[in-house]
């Protein structure tokens, strides 16, 4: 390592010409060794040069854009006082759905016991940009022809978003890719076993489990469904939510004291309650 450090040194001293005469060399080396061996193994020190280099990468283009400000210093100084990036270069996961909430959907399923212990499944479809629910819809047996139905009327006449985010549900099959495609949708499927890719969708699951599902004893197939549409409507118009700095999805108007003494308004059945101003 000491050597690779002292070779490093004394190329940073060298004049240009030759540094750039020495790199077609070493590229014409390593095309002749890619024909003789294609996978050739990495040592440990091998693999700690790529990583010290990889710290040390952005110091070329720092430099030149201090020369374009007529900034002369030499580029091991940069690289000197350059801040030590953190994490991956490239944006992640989560950074890609903050960037695209506005044109990105996401479709998740939960499960509902009746009172006679079969599995009803409701699917959801969600807009993040306000957190909105677009579309609800429960069936005892989901199949990949009716999730793509639920896809066509959650987003009518053009008005799909261009993303549609997936997890790996067997449920989502060929047919389900296809009605995404047919939207003007790109699909994306979240990695195996990570539903945090999916965050928003199951954020929202959750909810509709906490605050209705569970406080009713669900009868048959058609029940969920009124409850459902009952409690959409506390949801998108009254209940704030802290992703929209407590906000509503619908936008909720602020109601000062002056129009009058608050007052309460039971929904989806009694579970929530709307508080607004009216005049006596």
């Amino acid at each position: 390592m000491l050597t690779i450090l002292l070779h490093t040194l004394h190329d940073l001293l060298r004049l240009r010409p030759d540094l750039i005469l020495e790199n077609l060399a070493l590229r014409q080396q390593i095309n002749v060794l890619r024909r003789g061996n294609p996978k050739p193994a990495l040592r440990l020190r091998d693999r700690l040069f790529w990583i010290v280099l990889r710290r040390t990468w952005a110091a070329p283009r720092i430099h030149g854009e201090l020369m374009m400000l007529g900034l002369w210093v030499r580029e091991s100084t940069v690289a000197r006082y350059m801040v030590k990036r953190r994490g991956w270069p490239t944006q992640n996961w989560k950074t890609f759905l903050r960037n695209h909430l506005a044109e990105t959907a996401a479709i998740d399923f939960l499960t509902v016991p009746t009172v006679t212990f079969r599995s009803l499944y409701v699917f959801v479809v969600l807009s993040l940009d306000r957190r909105r629910i677009v579309h609800v819809n429960v069936t005892t047996h989901p199949t990949a022809e009716w999730t793509a139905m639920q896809l066509t009327q959650a987003f009518p006449f053009d008005t799909a978003p261009r993303f549609i985010t997936r997890d790996r549900d067997g449920i989502c099959g060929d047919v389900v890719c296809r009605a995404i495609a047919n939207l003007g949708s790109e699909e994306l499927v979240i990695a195996a076993r990570s539903p945090w890719q999916n965050g928003y969708c199951e954020r929202v699951v959750g909810t509709l489990k906490r605050e209705c599902l569970n406080h009713v004893i669900v009868l048959n197939e058609n029940h969920p469904r009124r409850i459902l549409k009952s409690y959409l409507e506390y949801y998108r118009e009254t209940r704030p939510h802290l992703g929209l700095a407590k906000d509503t999805p619908a936008r909720r108007e602020v109601e000062p004291p002056e129009l009058g003494a608050a007052q309460r308004r039971p929904m989806a059945g009694g579970l929530h309650s709307r508080y607004y101003r009216a005049a006596a």
